[in-house]
């Protein structure tokens, strides 16, 4: 009779033990600690509240840091919103571009001359950067089997589309502040160059 006892007693603690651990788990699982802290939900959320006049507050547009932009070849618009330097030696340039030709546009001129770079199709593998005052034109970067370290517009840019880009060239000196960013027939445009983190 003690030994059935002893028996019950030990499948109730070994049950409260896993119940237990169950529920601590859940917990320790639940996130919370992605959420917005409060103080910043209400004052966020009362940017596009209304004013004791009863008129709606405009909300400040994102501010996007641009460096250059240029437009031509039917209506596009190039932006460049970076060019950073990595460690590795390389400087990444990233920015926009805004399809305003009415029609769609496949990026065919801005692949590049060179039979290497033909088969990345439509994409950034034509451009290049170029310093003037280190009297050097930087083409951009590609691997073994000639593919650039681009953006490829795979299906090309829809009429009025803006899409991100990137493109990596070997970084210029560390003296080097400004170059020229060149790509098809697109003006050039200068642009600074930062330090990468």
């Amino acid at each position: 009779m003690n030994i059935r006892r002893t028996m019950k007693t030990r499948r109730a603690m070994t049950a409260v033990a896993i119940t237990t651990g169950l529920v601590l788990t859940v917990a320790g699982c639940g996130g919370g600690g992605d959420e917005e802290p409060k103080s910043e939900r209400s004052s966020s959320s009362s940017d596009g509240e209304r004013d004791d006049k009863g008129d709606k507050q405009s909300q400040p547009a994102a501010s996007e840091n641009v460096l250059a932009e240029v437009k031509g070849e039917s209506g596009l618009t190039l932006k460049v919103t970076s060019a950073k330097r990595d460690q590795g030696g390389f400087l990444t340039v990233e920015g926009t571009v805004t399809n305003g030709s009415g029609k769609a546009w496949v990026a065919a001129s801005w692949r590049g001359d060179e039979q290497e770079l033909t088969k990345n199709g439509g994409s950034m593998a034509g451009a290049s950067l170029v310093d003037a005052r280190g009297k050097k034109k930087y083409l951009i970067l590609r691997d073994t089997q000639g593919r650039c370290l681009c953006t490829r517009f795979t299906g090309g840019v829809l009429s009025g589309q803006t899409v991100d880009w990137f493109a990596q060239f070997p970084a210029p000196p560390e003296g080097t502040t400004e170059v020229t960013f060149q790509v098809g027939a697109m003006p050039p445009a200068p642009i600074e160059i930062s330090e990468g983190e």
